[in-house]
């Protein structure tokens, strides 16, 4: 974070100094919302919550250092009080991106600021963005999946004057959620992945996502002034968003209008191997992600290094050279015993899960395959019928065994039983503990097992603890065959 002393930091938020704070302390960083977080320099954010109000913690960060808390009401320890604690760390957010974009003396150049989104594959696509453009200089990209109304301004408030690139994941629960983000961090480049069924319950259709995700390129400047539009070429919502920016549209993809593209594209032990096209000739990349579904976030990626004036060999260097750098993303561990754990258990949709499926099937060539599966959450009137979808695509694709977790996974049992699965293919299960406690009885060396769905199911964990040699707990349930 660039340093700020209180008043400025008051000015910035529209705040007034209390609790004895000194209008010349200066805070340097880093600006937390997580009282265990807080070190000498800190500014703790204190936001109420639904099981803790960050203010009953403000004393305890002072303690650990932070020289002031960003507060909703007057403290006993030195705060800059607003009227939203939300609202003010997007104030300061975009009051430090504000500075770092402005023009520098000399010829340094300014912050780059790219955002994000899609309904899949941001996080992915984020981590390959922070490996290529670090290559090229400081990058500061968010940590996890910060992409909401406070982790965005957290990630921005960890850049500073050193920073070249900052790259921001920009997720949304509704209309106007982006264009908000926007707000507080103006991007100038702006990435568009996909339209798919993700969050159905809170926009209703595609199309509705569609409306809330091009909010993004609604926002970048015009092309005169540097802004840039990077758009999937394949995903006939997103294209249709070139008509609603002024920036200058750059293509990715296979079809006809990609000028960013992939060829010879094969799979090696499930990761890609691909010849990356371009206007400005080709190059070999040989990805150490999982799965194909990581080529287009490849692309995507290259894309936007590409158009901020990146040479090709140091692009498809820099993507060949990226790991993976995000927890429960397509994370695959080999056991000791010959076991091959998947856990991409942050979260699902039905895009995602067709991916992991395809992926699965891929690095389990030759060898038995199986798939643990929880409910894809969000999906409204169309939950049933996606999660049968499901099930029918493992048929299809020749998964070896087929495991339902909950009962809102039950119908990927049901659509796999009606696409012909036999015999003990596909079981439902009514929980993690059982799943886990038919894995512990039946998984043996070669064997490799996906885990997936919706963070709040939970299986993520399921995920470490096979990954680590799992164990059988004594409270499994009944499985359902």
């Amino acid at each position: 974070m660039i340093p700020l002393t209180l008043a400025e930091v008051a000015d910035a938020v529209g705040g007034r100094l209390a609790g004895g704070a000194a209008p010349d302390s200066v805070v340097t960083g880093p600006v937390v919302v997580d009282s265990r977080q807080a070190a000498p320099g800190a500014l703790f954010v204190a936001l109420p919550g639904q099981r803790a109000d960050g203010h009953d913690f403000a004393a305890a960060a002072v303690g650990q250092g932070a020289v002031a808390v960003l507060a909703e009401r007057e403290l006993d320890v030195p705060c800059v009080v607003v009227g939203s604690g939300t609202g003010a760390l997007g104030a300061l957010a975009r009051a430090v991106v504000d500075r770092l974009t402005a023009p520098r003396p000399g010829s340094a150049p300014g912050l780059d600021v790219v955002a994000l989104t899609g309904s899949s594959g941001k996080t992915s696509t984020k981590d390959l963005l922070a490996a290529v453009l670090g290559a090229a200089g400081p990058t500061v990209a968010p940590s996890g999946s910060f992409n909401n109304e406070v982790g965005v301004p957290l990630t921005v408030l960890r850049a500073d004057e050193q920073t070249r690139f900052l790259v921001v994941e920009m997720g949304a629960r509704g209309v106007g959620h982006i264009a908000h983000l926007c707000q507080v961090v103006p991007p100038r480049v702006g990435v568009v992945l996909n339209v798919g069924s993700a969050h159905l319950s809170e926009f209703g259709s595609r199309e509705g996502t569609a409306r809330a995700k091009g909010e993004l390129v609604e926002a970048l400047p015009p092309a005169r002034r540097g802004g840039v539009a990077v758009l999937n070429a394949d995903d006939d919502l997103v294209a249709r968003m070139a008509t609603r920016t002024t920036a200058a549209v750059h293509w990715f993809g296979e079809s006809a209008r990609a000028t960013i593209r992939a060829q010879d594209v094969d799979l090696d032990a499930g990761r890609p191997v691909l010849t990356l096209v371009t206007p400005a000739g080709s190059a070999p990349v040989r990805l150490r992600l999982y799965g194909e579904h990581q080529v287009p976030n490849a692309l995507a990626a290259a894309t936007v290094a590409l158009a901020l004036g990146l040479e090709l060999p140091a692009v498809a260097e820099a993507l060949s050279a990226a790991e993976p750098a995000s927890r429960y993303r397509m994370e695959v561990t080999e056991r000791p015993d010959g076991v091959t754990v998947i856990n991409d258990a942050y979260n699902a949709n039905p895009e995602s899960v067709r991916a992991a499926l395809k992926a699965l099937v891929a690095i389990g060539r030759g060898r038995r395959t199986w798939a643990v599966l929880g409910e894809m959450l969000e999906l409204g009137e169309s939950s049933a019928a996606e999660h049968d979808a499901v099930g029918r695509l493992a048929v299809r694709l020749d998964v070896s065994r087929l495991v339902a977790v909950g009962a809102g996974a039950r119908a990927v049992h049901t659509g796999a039983a009606h696409e012909g699965s036999w015999g003990e293919e596909s079981l439902a299960v009514p929980d993690v503990a059982a799943a886990e406690a038919l894995l512990a009885e039946e998984l043996r060396p070669g064997d490799v097992v996906l885990v997936k769905a919706s963070n709040a199911v939970g299986l993520h964990a399921l995920g470490e603890r096979l990954a680590a040699g799992g164990h059988r707990p004594d409270d499994a349930g009944e499985v359902v065959r």
